[in-house]
């Protein structure tokens, strides 16, 4: 069983900050181009549904024109009552 020396620690410290300043180093490249491609990949979803949703209510709005209206019930629709109102007054 071999026990750790100090030189084999300082070479894992060394192999530690080199890795976190490469790391550093390939994200301030990469990140902003792959944030790009996302945030541009985002507009398409979004301009996409917008497109649909657009073309979707177009063409509700043409057949409602022509729709006949429903006729409406005699008794109207009874709304529910949750509580009373109560006005609180403060006290001084």
């Amino acid at each position: 069983m071999e026990t750790a020396s100090f030189s084999g620690i300082l070479e894992t410290l060394c192999y530690i900050i080199a890795f976190y300043y490469v790391f550093k180093f390939l994200a301030r490249l990469f990140l902003p181009i792959l944030v790009k491609k996302v945030v541009e990949k985002a507009g398409a979803n979004f301009q996409q549904q917008y497109q649909s949703q657009y073309n979707s209510n177009t063409s509700t709005s043409n057949q409602d024109e022509f729709s006949t209206p429903s006729p409406k019930s005699d008794k109207p629709r009874e709304t529910k009552k949750v509580g009373e109102y109560v006005d609180y007054e403060e006290l001084e």
